[in-house]
């Protein structure tokens, strides 16, 4: 992927505002923004911490890297929501997806996000792709990862 900053672009480390300057080659960084093929525009780059877990939930369960041909894992971890049927929920996007999507890649570095659902519960699932577990990652109102399929 290629980021590309814009004029408003913010930065964070952690949760402290940082400068552009601040990010080096090889930080892992989580970029919030509008794509365009392989190219992030965007409004917000947040450094990740360089652990190899974000959570006790992940260091437990562990990102297990995509390999081409392998299976993938069925596992759960933590809380999967009640009445959670995969393809349900609506599409969100803006300040409550960039949310989840910080929340989940905290907990699970490593993958992709392409997109985020809103369940009728409230919850969101983070669909999660680049890895063979998981795929699935559950994140409550209050943007906590809670489970993980």
């Amino acid at each position: 992927m290629t980021v590309d900053e814009a004029s408003s672009t913010t930065y964070l480390n952690g949760t402290s505002a940082t400068s552009a300057s601040a990010i080096t080659t090889g930080s892992n960084v989580l970029a919030l923004g509008t794509t365009s093929g392989t190219t992030i525009t965007a409004t917000q780059v947040i450094m990740q911490p360089n652990d190899s877990g974000g959570s006790a939930a992940s260091a437990a369960a562990g990102v297990i890297p995509f390999q081409r041909g392998a299976p993938t894992t069925s596992k759960q971890v933590g809380q999967i929501p009640a009445n959670y049927t995969e393809g349900s929920g609506t599409i969100v996007n803006g300040t409550a997806a960039d949310s989840a999507t910080e929340a989940a890649l905290a907990a699970y570095p490593g993958g992709v996000v392409d997109r985020v659902v809103q369940l009728t519960s409230g919850e969101y699932e983070v669909h999660y792709i680049g890895v063979n577990w998981p795929h699935h990652i559950f994140v409550d109102q209050d943007f906590q990862v809670v489970g993980a399929d």
